[in-house]
């Protein structure tokens, strides 16, 4: 599955796109002025998106990818 299905079943499933994932992390301290903060650990951020969100590993990893910069 390419990156781009992932984040288009993400938003299927849950209703909201990568930037609103970015916004929903910032305020959650995740992310500074849409910046990864390098304190933050990827578990915490698939932890969050599965417990939210009903995610699955594989798509919680494509939205911290897409927070760590990842766009195709």
């Amino acid at each position: 599955m390419s990156f781009q299905a992932y984040m288009d079943n993400i938003q299927t499933k849950t209703g909201k796109s990568p930037e609103d994932f970015k916004k929903l992390a910032e305020k959650k301290k995740f992310l500074v002025k849409g910046v990864l903060d390098p304190k933050v650990k990827a578990g915490e951020i698939v932890q969050w998106l599965k417990e939210e969100f009903d995610l699955g590993h594989g798509h919680a990893m494509a939205i911290f990818a897409y927070f760590k910069g990842k766009r195709d």
